[in-house]
């Protein structure tokens, strides 16, 4: 796929734009359809009994605090990218008409501050609980030694060749999807860097300084690695989540305070009003030929459903004695929370400078991309190199912690005979990373925000049959355990009253 990129150029970018266009025309509903079961779901499974499932035995408490389970989450998930794409997203859905409003228009300001939240919002994240919650269900209550996800779904075990051939497509659309996710994050987000670094050191912005910052990237990555999972991932999430809290707390101080808040209120009202529109796919008017709602929002499903895979086994691996309830409130609270509060403040931030007329950032977006756009919100802050620099940090710190997982994760259900509590190989994590940087590197060649787009989509198309096949063992697996899925309530009463006249009654542990 690197060489494909390297060689494709211009021809390829084109080609791709193009399939964007088809998979958004032909294939919608598939993704749609796929976020709703998914939702639906796992909102379901955390409001019934099935919510108090521990992972884990009775007497398990959770490896970690809440918040550093939080920040690892959270951190592990979004990457650098939220803190670009929460500023620049709206700005491109203003120009459009969104929900019948004319494009520029007062509404639609509002219309493009609220969009960005729904694409990171509730729906996004529980993504993540279709492989979480089986993965983690699997490991900790069924004691499985899953290294891979085809060892979660109990229908596609057995030595038969089909069964066989069935775990290997799978695990290879995992691979090709977290390839697809993580490679276009960091394609997206090298050229954003060095336009603020050449800002910042008044160099040249050219292929050479995204190579170097490539090679800096990748020291950074494999500093974390050595480190592992503990005292190397979860270290930099607490240092990810300060920063970015930082950040976000200067410039809504800096910023126009009163303005922010009041079009958050507003914004959370609009996602209440239109989330099933959004959710459905029904969001304009028949006049229009090409409803730009929908597309953003099969791009992002696409893009979530490649980090779907590993995500699902990371926070399985830090999940083990917590419920499945706090599992998925847990994804909701610190995930879609978090990522709606960087669109409610760097996205308000963005629409007021253009709204009151500060800087011209549509004309900048259009003419000279995401990068120069970002460059120029950041110029208008007070201290702005020093607020640079601290953007800066922030980016490379997301970058490291999402890639260092990307590669422990994939690196341990690609090794072979690794006992449960044994880490991958350094080698064989050091070589994923050089993987998903070279990758990386083909997309930053290519270049093009559509490129990225389309790379998404595809990536994360073959993964919506394998959400749909964990959704479906999900369900298989606690309902058939009676240990997990106890009789009504009724029943259980009558059953003690019977038992006390012969025996004790043995009380189910995960109900106690």
């Amino acid at each position: 796929m690197s060489v494909t990129l390297l060689l494709g150029g211009n021809q390829l970018k084109a080609a791709l734009a193009a399939l964007m266009t088809f998979i958004t025309a032909r294939f919608s509903w598939l993704y749609f359809g796929i976020y709703i079961v998914n939702f639906v779901f796992f909102i379901y499974l955390a409001c019934s009994h099935f919510g108090r499932t521990k992972l884990g035995a009775a007497d398990d408490k959770p490896q970690y605090s809440n918040f550093q389970w939080g920040s690892m989450v959270f951190a592990t998930a979004i990457d650098a990218s939220i803190l670009m794409l929460s500023m620049v997203d709206p700005l491109r859905y203003v120009q459009h008409p969104l929900f019948g409003a004319k494009a520029l228009s007062a509404q639609n300001y509002q219309n493009a501050h609220m969009l960005g939240q729904f694409d990171w919002g509730p729906m996004a994240w529980m993504m993540f609980a279709s492989a979480a919650v089986l993965i983690a269900y699997m490991m900790f209550v069924k004691h499985v030694h899953v290294m891979a996800l085809s060892d979660a779904i109990p229908m596609l075990q057995g030595k038969g060749s089909v069964k066989r051939g069935l775990r290997l497509g799978v695990n290879f659309l995992v691979v090709f999807g977290i390839m697809g996710g993580i490679g276009s994050s960091v394609g997206m987000e090298i050229p954003v860097l060095s336009k603020v670094i050449a800002q910042l050191t008044h160099i040249d912005d050219t292929i050479w300084l995204k190579l170097g910052m490539f090679i800096v990237l990748l020291a950074i990555f494999a500093l974390t690695m050595v480190r592992g999972l503990r005292g190397g991932i979860d270290k930099l999430s607490a240092a990810h989540i300060w920063t970015a809290i930082g950040f976000l707390i200067i410039v809504l101080m800096v910023g126009p305070t009163g303005s922010i808040i009041r079009s958050e209120v507003h914004s959370i009202g609009l996602l209440v009003t239109h989330f099933v529109a959004m959710s459905t796919g029904f969001t304009t008017s028949m006049a229009h030929s090409v409803d730009p709602v929908k597309s953003e929002t099969v791009f992002y499903w696409g893009w979530w459903l490649t980090y779907m895979p590993f995500m699902g086994l990371f926070i399985a691996r830090i999940s083990k004695g917590r419920t499945v309830r706090q599992v998925i409130l847990g994804m909701l609270g610190y995930g879609a929370l978090g990522c709606m509060s960087f669109y409610a403040i760097l996205g308000g931030y963005s629409l007021f400078l253009q709204q009151s007329g500060a800087v011209d950032l549509l004309h900048t977006l259009n003419t000279q991309g995401q990068a120069a756009t970002i460059a120029q919100v950041l110029s208008t802050l007070p201290l702005k190199y020093v607020m640079l620099v601290v953007y800066a940090a922030s980016c490379f710190i997301f970058l490291a912690t999402t890639v260092s997982s990307s590669a422990y994760i994939v690196s341990a259900f690609t090794s072979t005979r690794l006992r449960p509590t044994q880490q991958p190989s350094l080698v064989n994590r050091l070589v994923w990373m050089g993987i998903f940087m070279l990758f990386a590197f083909g997309i930053v060649f290519v270049g093009g925000f559509k490129t990225v787009q389309a790379i998404c989509s595809v990536a994360g198309f073959p993964l919506i049959f394998v959400s749909g096949l964990l959704i479906v063992s999900t369900w298989q697996v606690l309902v058939r355990d009676h240990d997990v899925a106890p009789a009504p309530a009724k029943a259980v009463v009558r059953h003690k009253v019977r038992a006390t006249t012969r025996m004790p009654v043995a009380h189910n542990s995960i109900d106690d």
